[in-house]
């Protein structure tokens, strides 16, 4: 899991980003103020946005309200100290998708983030996704490999679609494991090895070496 951060209380900033990679084994980018999370959250991809309501340089409020203007999709949790009924109307009503009051227990967090993750804020994806002899159907969770069906186990297709939709980018196990099976599931990472390894036996030997590369001591990837 993803997480931005932003909390000026840099006693509870450090804290609450040292439990969730602790805990949770999230990856944790903390910013301080609103226009430095707005700027972190337009530039790269989250899971969830977690906005403290009273920072500087832009409140959690305005800075979600901005968020939204601008077509984020993510998840926002907001943070904040003020707990009358008007209060959460207007958090939520600025584009907060849960509310959480200080003081809170960090368990309590976690599982209000586990919640926000059991719901879908990715738009609709394409049925079909075709990449170079590759045709991955996703209604049916069928790979067609120059006319010919190539049969994967639903976590060998999820690594494989996974891949493709992140062509580019690095992944590292962890975030495999995360999105694949949950880092609550009972997997090591020598199993997302294992996978990647069965998923390259099943295509083209000619085309499966050059299109799963692997990252040595990361994870893998898939080149634009």
């Amino acid at each position: 899991m993803k997480i931005l951060l932003a909390e000026d209380d840099l006693r509870l900033g450090e804290l609450t980003a040292h439990m969730l990679k602790k805990k949770a084994g999230c990856t944790v980018d903390w910013v301080t103020t609103g226009n430095d999370a707005f700027d972190y959250a337009v530039a790269s991809t989250y899971d969830i946005v977690i906005l403290d309501w009273m920072m500087p340089e832009g409140d959690g409020r305005e800075t979600c309200v901005k968020l939204r203007k601008r077509g984020y999709l993510g998840a926002i949790l907001m943070l904040t100290a003020k707990d009358t009924l008007q209060d959460r109307i207007e958090g939520l009503d600025s584009g907060a998708d849960d509310y959480l009051i200080k003081p809170f227990q960090m368990d309590e967090l976690l599982a209000r983030l586990r919640a926000l993750m059991r719901r879908n804020f990715v738009p609709l994806q394409e049925d079909v996704l075709k990449f170079r002899d590759l045709e991955l159907q996703r209604k049916s969770q069928i790979v067609i490999q120059d006319g010919q069906v190539i049969q994967l186990t639903p976590r060998e297709f999820q690594i494989l679609d996974l891949l493709l939709q992140n062509k580019g980018l690095t992944l590292s196990r962890e975030v495999i494991l995360d999105k694949v099976w949950g880092l609550d599931a009972d997997v090591g990472l020598k199993t997302i090895d294992a996978t990647v390894k069965l998923i390259r036996k099943k295509l083209k030997p000619s085309d499966s070496q050059g299109l799963i590369l692997s990252v040595r001591g990361v994870g893998y990837k898939i080149e634009a």
